[in-house]
C-alpha cells in the first residue's frame, strides 16, 4: 500500500541498523548529561524545550471534616474572623458591659394621673360579687339578692354600678356612661395602653354591659320589655329605700323594687347604642363581640316600635323625678350611628340621616340647650359622631346633604362654648355655665370638653387645620384650649384652687355625699335610720372615693363641701364617664391623636354614588 507522497505505508519495526540505535541512544545520553551538569551558554526558554516544565509545588490542605481548604485559606479567614472580632465584636461587648444610664420615660401628665384615678371611681360603684382586684378595701359584695324575685333572669339583676352616692341602679344614665367609655377607648386606644389603663377600662365596660345584657331577653330578636331600675326612692317617702335610708351597699336590708318597661325608645335605643359600642371596643373577641351586637339589634327594634314609644320615665315616681327623658330622637340618632359602626349595615346608617330624625329632635333650631351634652340629650354626640363619616370617608350622594348639615350644627356647637359670642355664661373663674348656673355643673363641662377635644383630633387627622363661626376662621388649637381650660377648672385651676376629683391634689371634698365611703370600717351593720349619725357627721369621710368628680361649684365659683348638700358634692358614673373620656383626649400619653380606622372597621367601603340615571328617551 502506498500513500500519495510515494513509498509503502507500513511501518517498519525491524529495519532500524544497530548503527542508528547506537546514535539515538547517544542523543537520549547527551541529553540527560546536559540536564545533569550541562553549563552551555543555553537560555531558560532554550532549557524549557529540553527539560520542560519544572515540578510545581503540592499544595497542602487542611481537613475540617465536612470540607476541605488549603492551609493558606484557613489562615486568612481565621485571621478575618480575629480581625472583626476585635473592630466589631469587642467595642460591643465593652459598650454593653459599660453600666447605661437609660432616659427615664417622661413622667404622665396632669391628666393621666387624673385619669387614673377617675376610672377607679367606677370600681367603688361596683354592685355584686366583687372581684378580689376590685382595688377599693372598704368595698365588698353587694346587691346580691336584686331581682332575685324575677322568673324570666337566672340569677337576678345582679351586677351592674350604683349610680350616685345612693345604692340605685339607673339603667338609662348607666348605660350612657357606658357608651361615653367605650367611645373613648376606641377613639384612644393607644392612650389608655400608654398609661397602663387599657386592661382596666375594658373590666368596667364589660362589667357594665354584662350587667345591661341582663336587663333584657337578649337571646331574642324581639322583645316587649326591659327592666329599667333596681332600688330607687320616692320623693317624700318614710319608708325604707335607697334614699331615705343611709347604709352601705354591703348593708342593705330593705326591699328593692325592679321597675319595668314595656315602653321606652330613648331606654332601648341608649342602650343598644352602649351595646354597640362595648361591641367595638371587644372585636377581639368575636363570640362576645356577636352577643353585644345582636342584643343591641334587639333592643333598636323595642326602641322603634311604633306601639312602645312614650317616655320610659312618663308617669313612674321611681324614676321621673331623677332621670326623666325629654324626647327619644336624640336617641334614634345616637343609637343608629352607633349600629351603624358596630354592624355595617346601612340600614342603620339610612336611619341615622333620616331626616325626620333631626326634625323631630329639633337638631337644626340652633337652641343652646340642645348643644349641651348630657345623659338626657345625645343631639351634639350623635351629630359629631356622624360628622366623623363625612370627614373620614366622605360617602356623598345620598347621605351628603344631611352630613353636611350634621358637620356644620357640630361647628355651631363648638362656636356656642367660645365665650366671645356670649351663647353660655361663664364665671369669674373660668367655668362654662351649660346649665344655667344651675347645680352640678361639672358633668355637662367635662362632656363639652371632650366634645370640643376630640373635634380638634378628627379635624387634625383628615388635614383640616380649623372650623368657621360665620365668617371668622378658628384654628384648632382654639377648640384645644377651651377643653384644656375647662378641666384645669376642675382640677384645681379655680378661685378656690379646690380639686373637685376626689384624691387628685391635696386640696379636694373631704365630705363626699356618697354612702359607702361615710361610713369607717369597723364591722358594724348600722340599720337604715342608724346610719344617719354618719350622714349628718361634720367629720369627713373616712373613706376616700378616689376619683369621683362632685357636682362641682356654683355660678359664683363657690363650693360647700358638705355631705348633706349633694347637689355639690354627689358624684354620678355618668358624669365620670364624660371626665375620664376628656382626660384621655387631652393626655399627651400615647401621642396626640385618634384612631382614625378601628371605629370604621364593619363599614364596608363608601363610594360616593352617582344619582340615577334619568329614564330612557321616547318619542
Amino acid at each position: 500500500m502506498h500513500n500519495h507522497w510515494g513509498g509503502p505505508l507500513e511501518i517498519a519495526t525491524d529495519c532500524t541498523t544497530e548503527e542508528d540505535q547506537k546514535g539515538r541512544n547517544l542523543d537520549w545520553d547527551r541529553a540527560s548529561i546536559s540536564h545533569q551538569g550541562y553549563n552551555g551558554n543555553l537560555d531558560e526558554t532554550q532549557q524549557s524545550w529540553l527539560l520542560g516544565p519544572s515540578e510545581k509545588k503540592k499544595k497542602k490542605y487542611v481537613d475540617l471534616g465536612c470540607i476541605m481548604c488549603s492551609r493558606s485559606t484557613f489562615k486568612w479567614a481565621i485571621l478575618s474572623v480575629l480581625i472583626a472580632f476585635v473592630v466589631i465584636g469587642l467595642p460591643i461587648i465593652i459598650v454593653k458591659a459599660i453600666p447605661r444610664h437609660k432616659t427615664p420615660p417622661p413622667p404622665p401628665d396632669n391628666y393621666s394621673l387624673a385619669l387614673h384615678k377617675a376610672l377607679l371611681f367606677f370600681n367603688a360603684q361596683k354592685s355584686g360579687k366583687l372581684p378580689k382586684n376590685n382595688g377599693v378595701p372598704w368595698r365588698g359584695n353587694s346587691g346580691l339578692e336584686d331581682g332575685s324575685d324575677l322568673t324570666d333572669v337566672k340569677g337576678g339583676l345582679v351586677g351592674g354600678y350604683y349610680d350616685a352616692g345612693d345604692n340605685t341602679k339607673f339603667h338609662f344614665p348607666m348605660s350612657f356612661a357606658m357608651t361615653m367609655l367605650s367611645w373613648s377607648v376606641i377613639e384612644y386606644e393607644h392612650k389608655y395602653r400608654a398609661i397602663g389603663e387599657y386592661d382596666h377600662i375594658r373590666d368596667l365596660i364589660k362589667w357594665g354591659n354584662d350587667y345591661l345584657l341582663l336587663t333584657f331577653n337578649s337571646s331574642a330578636t324581639r322583645i316587649n320589655k326591659i327592666y329599667s331600675q333596681v332600688g330607687g326612692s320616692q320623693n317624700g317617702s318614710r319608708t325604707p329605700d335607697d334614699h331615705y335610708c343611709w347604709q352601705r351597699p354591703e348593708d342593705m336590708d330593705y326591699p328593692r323594687k325592679v321597675q319595668t318597661t314595656t315602653s321606652g325608645p330613648e331606654l332601648g335605643a341608649e342602650m343598644a347604642a352602649a351595646l354597640a359600642a362595648t361591641s367595638i371596643v371587644f372585636r377581639d373577641k368575636p363570640t362576645y363581640s356577636n352577643k353585644l351586637s345582636k342584643g343591641a339589634e334587639t333592643l333598636w327594634a323595642f326602641a322603634r316600635d311604633k306601639g312602645k314609644r312614650t317616655r320610659y320615665s312618663q308617669g313612674n315616681p321611681f324614676i321621673e323625678p331623677f332621670y326623666n327623658s325629654s324626647g327619644h330622637y336624640d336617641e334614634y340618632m345616637w343609637g343608629a350611628a352607633w349600629l351603624f359602626y358596630a354592624t355595617g349595615n346601612n340600614t342603620y346608617f339610612s336611619w341615622a340621616t333620616n331626616p325626620g330624625f333631626p326634625k323631630n329632635s329639633r337638631a337644626f333650631n340652633m337652641n343652646p340647650d340642645l348643644s349641651v351634652l348630657s345623659w338626657d340629650n345625645k343631639l351634639p354626640a350623635a351629630m359629631l359622631l356622624l360628622t366623623r363619616i363625612r370627614l373620614f370617608l366622605n360617602p356623598g350622594y345620598p347621605y351628603e346633604d344631611m352630613l353636611k348639615s350634621y358637620h356644620s350644627v357640630t361647628g355651631l356647637t363648638m362656636c356656642s362654648y367660645l365665650r366671645r359670642y356670649n351663647v353660655f355664661n361663664f364665671t369669674q373663674g373660668g367655668m362654662i355655665e351649660l346649665n344655667h348656673g344651675r347645680a352640678q355643673n361639672l358633668q355637662y363641662v367635662a362632656n363639652a370638653a371632650f366634645l370640643a377635644s376630640v373635634f380638634a383630633d378628627y379635624l387634625n387627622a383628615t388635614g383640616v387645620p380649623g372650623w368657621y363661626c360665620g365668617p371668622t376662621f378658628y384654628k384648632i388649637k382654639v377648640l384645644k384650649d377651651f377643653a384644656t381650660s375647662q378641666i384645669k377648672y376642675i382640677l384645681g385651676d379655680n378661685p378656690l384652687k379646690m380639686s373637685y376629683v376626689v384624691g387628685y391634689g391635696s386640696n379636694y371634698p373631704r365630705h363626699v355625699h356618697h354612702r359607702g365611703a361615710s361610713f369607717p370600717r369597723d364591722k358594724i351593720k348600722y340599720s337604715c335610720t342608724g346610719g344617719w349619725r354618719w350622714r349628718d357627721a361634720k367629720t369627713p369621710n373616712p373613706n376616700t372615693v378616689t376619683g369621683a368628680m362632685v357636682g362641682g361649684p356654683d355660678r359664683f365659683d363657690k363650693f360647700k363641701d358638705s355631705r348633706s348638700n349633694y347637689s355639690y358634692t354627689e358624684p354620678t358614673v355618668a358624669g365620670n364617664a364624660g371626665l375620664v373620656a376628656a382626660l384621655v383626649s387631652l393626655t399627651s400619653s400615647g401621642g396626640i391623636r385618634v384612631d382614625k380606622n378601628t371605629i370604621f372597621s364593619a363599614v364596608p367601603p363608601m363610594y360616593p354614588k352617582s344619582p340615577s340615571p334619568p329614564p330612557p328617551w321616547r318619542p
